[in-house]
Order: structure tokens, then sequence, then C-alpha cells
């Protein structure tokens, strides 16, 4: 800008002064201004023509970006493949496949000869898609056909169907197939294929219920062990699962068969128990007898051994459980007592209160399930002395000769110990060598024995017989012991007849055992054999030796002696047998530690026998916890149920009885008067006098009998006693044998549960027949009633 011919910087500058801002200010614009124009013809030029440089820039650049590109997408790719290549893949299986899986059998479980105790069978799981039922009609449709088929809630099935991204629910488990079927083939006619669908899968079964059940324990709804040999065999038992794959269409619905991969399962191992059905019926059947008879308050046990193997014949604990529904309570006092207990709880709904009643209920059930011969430590009390007097003769504390002087109690450091016998005599059992003492089953003789030995040799013999260990059962939730660590004189004194210590039975069983069976300790046993799915053997259990823990001329002295507790007339003659050499030892201890609020100590009454003394096969252990009677011993409680166990077993056995000559002249002819008695007791009665007994009924006591007292029975005859007034009176017919053979008739007489008597000649073979029958055919008679009949000799067939 000028004014004429000056320059308006001049005009400014003279103006304002040369240095002044405003002067300053003007510089700088007309500067800025002539820069921007400059800039702008250089970008016109430059837009005209690029320089070489600027286009290498470019190419640098663009390069770069394309490498950077790559770069991200091959990272991606690397992420993709190689990181989450995994799981991408599997979630597009997911979209493409359905896995369905099948459950494996579980091995069974056989007793000795082959009877099967666990089996599994097939059952399926009801499953459903929620993806695929994707409308309000499906959804209907599926929530009642699963209600009226298997039961299945409503409500439950609702909120599952919610689910709306999953292709698998579980809806019930362990259905039955007829249950399946039915439901499947109604799926098939509502449209609903896919929306509902099955699982193969197996359920355990029992097939005696109750039978053994401490033993076998139970496998849980996952079919896996959860209790007793179930859960210690688990990994044997289990196989291993299989599974059925399957491609589903883009509605998600299984595709045809040649799209479909079945990987079989393949089912669990099988276990062979040395547990011999018949001889656990036998022990089963007497414990429950006696749970019932004698009003005992907390458990019957028993346990059969093969005293010279360890192989456990049978093994109980009444009241049990069935391992069918192990979360029922089948016993009725048991779940009287549990019901009293809820009452006495507090009734509300407060979590608290909840909680206190699940609490009892799952103790109750605990109670039930745990196996108490291995599992229960008690004061074994004089079954010990088996242990005691054992090792006194072999570290020679004492031989048989040995004298002993009971005055009914002695003094041991100022504390008094009584002899049972004190109790109703006020005296002692006087003068008696170890036998007697034995027999006697006399608390001063035995606290004289451990004297003679000392702590030590007391101590190391404790030891020896495996009492400070658990005995290594192949069962679990085995207890150890709990002793003396050292003996004061009192420890000592007490411990000598089996007070103020604890075994399981299971230990204690197999002390005695080694005192009878050659001296030897055995490792106890119950699974025989481990056999796959096709039969073959993968393992045997062989007899195991621990040690030597008596000679075997120490070992014959015991078994004779013991002989004389039940056949020589001592404390447990009521375990004696006609035509069996009986051994044994009876035991009364109090469980000093479990003194109840009244100030009552419970008692345990027990009974250890054996047989036969000269060859022991069989050995039975029987403890009843706290029963409720009075003035109760191991000798008239304990020893008849073991005396009942073994007259069943040895000819079970095929151990025939060898009579004496005293035996066969004492062998009554008439039948006992068994009215009112306690079962065991009657059981003993029939026994001792060479006859057999049948029971019919489930009480305690005998109210009725069959032949009467005083009537005629044959030798080896059966008398039947009948504990419940129901059936009592049942009459059968006699049926026609005149005229028949003596084999026929007695078959027919027999069959038809009557006794046959036989009078007149009799010939072997078919050359005797029936002249006359006394009750007459047709007659209606009692169940064990005796036919007499009348034989003569018959002309023989004709020869050819």
């Amino acid at each position: 800008m000028r004014r004429g011919n000056t320059p308006l910087c001049f005009l400014l500058s003279s103006h304002f002064g040369p240095d002044s801002t405003v002067n300053a200010a003007f510089r700088i614009g007309v500067h800025a201004a002539d820069g921007a124009t400059f800039a702008k013809e250089r970008y016109k030029r430059m837009a005209k023509s690029p320089t070489y440089h600027m286009k290498s820039r470019m190419v640098v650049v663009l390069v770069a970006m394309i490498v950077l590109g790559f770069c991200v997408v091959l990272h991606q790719l690397f992420v993709l493949q190689i990181v989450e290549g995994e799981s991408m893949q599997a979630r597009a299986l997911q979209h493409q496949l359905r896995t369905t899986r099948i459950g494996a059998k579980r091995g069974v479980i056989y007793d000795t000869n082959g009877e099967k105790l666990a089996v599994s069978a097939d059952v399926s799981s009801v499953c459903i898609a929620p993806k695929l039922a994707d409308t309000p009609e499906k959804e209907e449709a599926v929530i009642d056909l699963l209600a009226e088929y298997i039961g299945a809630d409503k409500e439950t099935v609702k909120k599952k169907l919610e689910r709306k991204g999953s292709y698998y629910e579980v809806v019930k488990e362990k259905v039955e197939d007829d249950q399946a079927d039915a439901l499947m083939a109604a799926v098939g006619e509502n449209g609903l294929t896919g929306v509902i669908f099955l699982e193969e899968d197996t359920r355990r079964y029992y097939p005696y219920g109750n039978f053994a059940s401490a033993v076998l324990g139970f496998a849980n709804n996952d079919n896996h062990g959860a209790y007793g040999l179930e859960a210690y065999y688990e990994k044997t038992l289990a196989g291993t699962p299989g599974r059925v794959v399957s491609m589903k269409n883009g509605a998600g619905v299984d595709m045809d068969m040649q799209y479909v991969q079945r990987y079989e399962a393949q089912d669990g191992n099988s276990l062979v128990l040395t547990i011999d059905e018949t001889i656990q019926h036998y022990l089963e059947k007497n414990l429950e007898i006696a749970l019932s008879e004698h009003r005992v308050r907390n458990r019957v046990t028993g346990i059969v051994m093969d005293p010279k193997t360890g192989a456990v014949l049978a093994m109980a604990s009444k009241p049990d459980f069935d391992p069918n529904n192990p979360y029922d309570i089948i016993d009725e006092n048991v779940a009287k007592k549990l019901e009293e207990e809820l009452a006495a709880l507090p009734q509300d709904d407060s979590e608290e209160s909840q909680k206190a009643r699940q609490q009892a209920r799952m103790e109750t059930l605990y109670s039930l399930w745990r196996n108490y011969a291995i599992s229960d430590p008690y004061e074994p009390g004089s079954v010990f002395k088996i242990v005691t007097a054992a090792g006194a003769l072999e570290c020679g504390a004492v031989t048989t000769q040995s004298g002993f002087n009971c005055l009914g109690y002695v003094t041991v450091n100022g504390t008094q110990y009584h002899c049972w016998y004190w109790t109703g005599h006020h005296s002692g059992h006087g003068a008696q060598d170890l036998t007697h003492a034995v027999m006697n089953s006399c608390n001063p003789a035995f606290i004289d024995i451990g004297q003679r030995m000392g702590a030590q040799n007391f101590a190391e013999n404790f030891a020896n017989f495996g009492l400070t260990q658990p005995t290594g059962i192949d069962m679990p939730g085995e207890a150890g012991s709990i002793y003396h660590g050292t003996y004061s004189v009192n420890d000592l004194a007490s411990s000598s007849f089996g007070q103020t210590f604890k075994v399981t039975p299971i230990q204690m069983i197999t002390a005695a055992c080694a005192a009878i069976n050659g001296g030897q300790l055995m490792q106890p046993y119950v699974v025989k054999q481990i056999i796959d799915s096709e039969g073959n053997v993968i393992s045997n259990t062989e007899p195991v030796v621990k040690r030597q823990v008596v000679s075997k001329e120490v070992s014959e002295e015991m078994a004779l002696i013991l002989e004389q507790v039940v056949g020589g007339g001592g404390s447990g003659k009521q375990a004696a047998i006609p035509g069996y050499r009986v051994g044994g030892k009876t035991g009364t201890s109090e469980q000093l530690d479990d003194r109840k609020e009244d100030g009552r100590i419970p008692n345990t009454l027990s009974f250890f026998g054996f047989a036969p003394v000269d060859d022991p096969q069989v050995a039975c252990l029987v403890l009843l916890d706290d029963p409720d009677i009075y003035n109760a011993f191991g000798s008239t409680v304990a020893a008849p149920i073991v005396g009942s166990i073994l007259a069943e077993t040895l000819p079970y056995m095929g151990i025939e009885p060898q009579y004496t000559e005293e035996e066969l002249e004492n062998i009554a002819t008439q039948a006992p008067y068994l009215l009112n008695y306690d079962l065991h007791e009657a059981e003993y009665e029939v026994r001792r006098r060479g006859l057999k007994f049948r029971v019919i009924g489930n009480g305690a006591k005998v109210l009725k009998q069959v032949p009467g007292a005083g009537e005629l029975i044959p030798q080896d005859g059966v008398i039947v006693l009948y504990t419940e007034e129901e059936g009592a009176g049942e009459l059968i017919p006699v049926p026609d044998v005149v005229g028949k053979t003596l084999q026929e008739a007695n078959q027919s007489i027999v069959g038809s549960g009557l006794q046959i008597s036989v009078q007149g000649e009799q010939i072997e073979g078919t050359h005797s027949v029936v002249s006359a029958q006394s009750p007459d055919a047709g007659e209606m008679v009692e169940a064990g009633t005796v036919v007499t009949v009348e034989c003569v000799a018959a002309e023989p067939p004709a020869q050819p």
C-alpha cells in the first residue's frame, strides 16, 4: 500500500518511530503474506511435476503400509491357527458334532462260588437340547412329555429350557429301559427328535438287598464307589466310558448313520471275593436274631474266617442298610430313634435348624454305613486272654501245669480287681492250673500271668500278635488300636485280661486265629481274584504269613485248652456242637470310656469259636455292643450265637460230625420243652441233643414247637420252632405212602415238610415197601410232624 509514491512502511516508521510496536507488527504481516504467496506458487509447480525424490518417498510409504498390513494379517492368522487353533476348532466342531456319552459297566462282584452280589444293568439318561426347542409350542410339548413319561418336575425342565445356547442338558439319570423306550416313541410322534434324546448309562444293582452291605458298600448316582469294596476297588471296577460322535445339520438334528462314529465303553474288571454267600447268610441270620432277641442298643458284629489263610468267609454288622437305596433307613428301631432325635430339635425353618436336622440324619446314615468289624476299636475283655496265655507259654513265664489261686479278688498297687465269680458267690475259683484258669475265665489268675510275663514281654507279645498296627485288610476305613505305650503295674494288671486298651474285631480274630492255627499271623483279605469282563484271571490273592508268633507246639496246646472251655464244661459250653470238637473263649468287657449320662457303663459281650480243634477250618467272632439285658455275659449270650453259626457252617463245608460213644448215648429220642425260650437258647438245647431245627418267623422267642415236648423224634430229626403266631397254625396234608418203596416214601414225606420214622424191616435198595403209616394219608398236620411208617420186605423183581 502506498500514499502517492511513498511506501506505507516508511510513513508508519516516520509517524510511530522505527522501533514502535505498530511498525514491527506491520513488518511481520508483510513477510507472512509474502511467504504464503511463495508456498502457494511452489505447490502449484510441484503438483504439475513431482520430483523423483518425492516419488521415492511415496513408494517407500506405500510398501511399508502393505508390509504392515500383511504383518497384521499374519499375526491374526498366527493367533487363530496356533494360539487359539484348538479352541476355534472345538467351537466349530461344537456346531457340527454331537457327542453322546456311553456309560461303562462296573465290574461284577462275585462271592467265592460265583454268586453275583453286585451287578450293573443298562439304563439311560434323558437329555434335552434347549437350542432346538425354538418355539413356545415345542417347549410346552417337551415339558409335558418329560413330566408324563419319566415324572420330571415341570419347573426344573422349564429352567433348563431357558438355557437357549445349550445343546445338552440332563433331565434325569438312571431311567429304566421300558420308560426310556416309551418316551422316545412319543418323542418321534410329536416331532421332537433331537430336542429330547438319550444317553446310554448303567446302574448298580445289589440283588440281595442289604446282604453283605457292610462289605460291599455302594456306588453313588455317578456310578462311582462311595463306600466299602465299591470304593476301595474303584479303579478296578469302574471301567472306561465310551461315546457316540454324530454329525448334526444346521437345525441341530443328527444326520444319517454314515456320519456316526461309535467308541465302545470298556467294562470294568470284576472281583471274586472270599465271602461265601451261604456262610454269610448263616452269619447275618443269627446276628439279626441276636439284635432283636437281646435288644442290642448299638451294634451286633460278626466275622467268619479261615484261620489258616486269613480269608474272610463272612462279615456283617447289624443294623445295616440296603445299598440299592443307601439313604433309606430300613431298620425300624433306628428310624424310630432318629424320629425322636429330630423331634427334640428346633422345628423352625431357620438355616441353623435345618442344618441341625440334616446333620442328625447324616450321622445316623454314617453309623449304618460303617463297617464296625474293621472301623471301631473296642475293649475285647476275656477273649484277649487267648493272646496273654499263648504269649506266656511262648516266653516260658508259665506252663500248662502252672498253678494259680483265686480268692475272688486280687489287690495290685492299692487297686482291687474282682473275679466275675465273686459277684454271685463271694469267693473265688481256688487253686487251678492254666487250663482251668482259661476255662473259668479267671481275672486274678490272668493278672498273675501278666505279672509273671513282665511289662516288656507283655508289650512285645501284644505287638507280635499284630495288635499295634492295622491288619492291612483290603477294605477302606480300617482303624488302628488304642493301647499303652508303656505299662504301669496297674496297666499291666488290667491289660492282661483285656481291659484299658482297644482293638478292632478284625485285629482280635486275626490274633486269636494265630494262637490256634499253628502259630502263624495271617494277613486277612476279602478279594480272592480279579478277573476281566471275559472271565480271564488278572490276579490271584495268595495267603500272606506275616510272622510266626508262637511255636506250633504252643499253638496245639492253646487249641486243646480252648477245647475245654467249650467241651469240658467251661464258660463256653453253650457253643458246643455234638459230633464236632469246638474250641473257643468268652468275653465280657466294659467300655469304660463310653459312660452314659445316667452313669451306666455299656458292656460288650463276645465269643471266639473255632472247629475242628485238631485241624481248624473255620473260626468265628461275634460281638454284641450294649445289649439291654440284665446280668448278661458272653458265655450265656454270645457263645450260643457262635455255636449256631458253626453248627450250620461245618456241615456245609463238608466237615462231617464224628460222634463219641457218650454223645451217641445221650442223643435224645424225645423232643425237649422249648416254649418261651429265647431262640438261641432253644437252638442250643436242640443241638446238644443231636437234633436239627427249622425256624419259622422273625420273632425272638419260641411260641410253638413241632413235635411237641416229650414226643418221639427220630435221630437227626428236625424240630420246627415257631417265633410268630402267624403261620403257627398252618396245616399240610399227610401224603399217601402205603405201597411205596422206603426211598419213595422218604422223598414224599420229607418233601412235604414232615419227618419220617421207620419201623419194621429196612432193606437197602428198593426191596422194602411201606405196609402202614401213621398219621393216615390226607390227615392235616403241622409242618415238622413225624410220620411213622412200617416196612416189610418185598419180593425182588424177576430177572428177565
